[in-house]
């Protein structure tokens, strides 16, 4: 892919993928939600019990790194999936949720800050 793939032609991508397999009806807003914590909890379990260092030096593996990759991706398929099930534009939900932090978190507030927006 280049850098002209979008969240559409992604999103698109996706849904020919699972429309060829017959899977749309087994992608309900429920069990794709469960698949996103389900990928997003594999993600976690190939940092579990590292140390910053250790877990710094699995992105200098190629091996991990392509684990790690992989795991972002069908993290990310299952988002692109839900919005579709959801029936919603996944760019517009993302612009408008940068939005929000924005204003929660104000760069003159946060900037260089870990607080959260409740404690600024």
């Amino acid at each position: 892919m280049d850098d002209s793939t979008t969240v559409k032609t992604l999103k698109q991508s996706v849904v020919s993928f699972r429309d060829a397999r017959d899977w749309k009806k087994f992608h309900t807003p429920k069990d794709l939600a469960a698949s996103i914590s389900i990928e997003a909890n594999e993600l976690l379990e190939l940092f579990q019990w590292k140390t910053p260092q250790e877990a710094q030096a699995l992105l200098d593996d190629s091996t991990k790194m392509q684990e790690i990759r992989d795991e972002i991706a069908d993290i990310v398929i299952y988002c692109l999936s839900a919005s579709d099930s959801m029936e919603f534009d996944l760019s517009e939900a993302v612009a408008a949720k940068l939005q929000k932090n924005e204003e929660k978190y104000p760069v003159e507030k946060a900037k260089g800050n870990s607080k959260k927006y409740t404690e600024l």
